[in-house]
């Protein structure tokens, strides 16, 4: 016989675990000793491990009660539907990160404002997402679908893409300096620098993709994080002074 203690030691499984599984019946000691200490063989510690097992797998106690004591039961049909459940519940908590990393990448671009970050989350969310796809796929087609398909998502976790956020909330940080100013002449070059990296030679698709982010009705339709018009219209002026001066720098 092998004290509650000792399976204590063997299992990982507390002493109140193991009264409490002998309460409701999932596991009955053998014995006990004069003092009231429960007593367990080895086929007791077996099923002990198989609870443990079907636990780990996600079975209530109550089923595992109920699996344990049937000698017919339908372990493959059980199985199944446990499996069933388990990648519906990961399908559950991928569309949660999603989510939950889109809001981190919204306050970070507009800093203070959290609960506007939240609220545009929240809008896009409720966007239908049929919809979205015919959208998508009314204004762009072939090759400009697999770059569109490039473009960074705030659900995102690539350092790609997290430095294009850090700069569109450096941006917005820096609008009060001015379009001209040096820090946000640096932020534009960065950001030019990161365009010619993903999308170098495909203007006519950057063009139009900025004609539908330049419009906040159309970025929603898309399923685009929403950036203010003043953010956008600023970047544009920043960005129209970055290619003067290149220019003037070649001449």
């Amino acid at each position: 016989m092998i004290h509650i203690n000792k399976v204590r030691d063997l299992t990982g499984v507390t002493v109140r675990t193991l009264r409490y599984y002998d309460e409701i019946g999932l596991l009955k000691p053998a014995s006990k000793t004069e003092g009231g200490h429960r007593l367990y063989t080895n086929e007791e510690v077996k099923k002990l491990q198989q609870v443990q097992f079907l636990k780990k797998v996600g079975f209530t106690l109550d089923e595992i009660k109920n699996m344990l004591a049937s000698p017919d039961w339908d372990w493959s049909k059980s199985l199944k539907r446990q499996l069933s459940y388990v990648i519906n519940e990961q399908e559950n908590l991928k569309k949660t990160e999603r989510a939950l990393r889109e809001m981190i990448h919204g306050i970070a671009i507009e800093g203070d404002d959290e609960w506007i970050a939240i609220h545009k989350i929240m809008r896009l969310s409720n966007n239908d997402k049929e919809n979205q796809k015919s959208f998508r796929e009314s204004i762009f087609k072939g090759k400009d679908k697999e770059l569109l398909d490039k473009v960074p998502s705030m659900t995102s976790e690539s350092s790609e893409v997290l430095e294009w956020i850090a700069l569109l909330g450096q941006l917005k940080r820096n609008m009060k300096n001015g379009p001209e100013a040096s820090n946000v002449q640096n932020i534009i070059r960065r950001m030019d620098e990161k365009r010619l990296e993903e999308f170098d030679g495909e203007d006519e698709f950057l063009d139009k993709l900025w004609k539908v982010r330049m419009s906040s009705e159309q970025s929603e339709k898309l399923g685009l994080y929403p950036i203010g018009e003043d953010v956008l219209e600023f970047m544009n002026q920043a960005y129209a002074i970055y290619l003067k001066r290149g220019k003037a720098q070649r001449e």
